[in-house]
């Protein structure tokens, strides 16, 4: 079962779509999800990675729980069904 994450903003922007679908399912982390994301879209590599690590103003979230927050970050196991999302740094005005 393929795993589907959502990009906003300017990731949506450089991905092309809103939408991106992985090759992860259910026993895979929330890493290898990132993983096949990046080779889907490489693009998004130098705004979502900075030295080969998540930058620190990414946010990833699972089900809409930020894995790096409450769960266990990129080790984070998947299930079937989840809704993965990545967020830019977000910023007031």
């Amino acid at each position: 079962m393929p795993t589907e994450w959502k990009l906003f903003a300017d990731l949506a922007e450089r991905a092309g779509d809103k939408h991106v679908t992985v090759d992860a399912a259910a026993g895979d982390t929330v890493g290898d999800a990132l993983e096949a994301l990046l080779e889907a879209t490489p693009e998004l590599e130098d705004r979502v990675l900075e030295d080969g690590e998540l930058r620190s103003q990414i946010n990833v979230l699972r089900n809409g729980t930020n894995v790096l927050v409450e769960e266990e970050g990129m080790e984070t196991v998947l299930d079937a069904d989840d809704e993965l999302a990545l967020f830019p740094p977000v910023s007031g005005g």
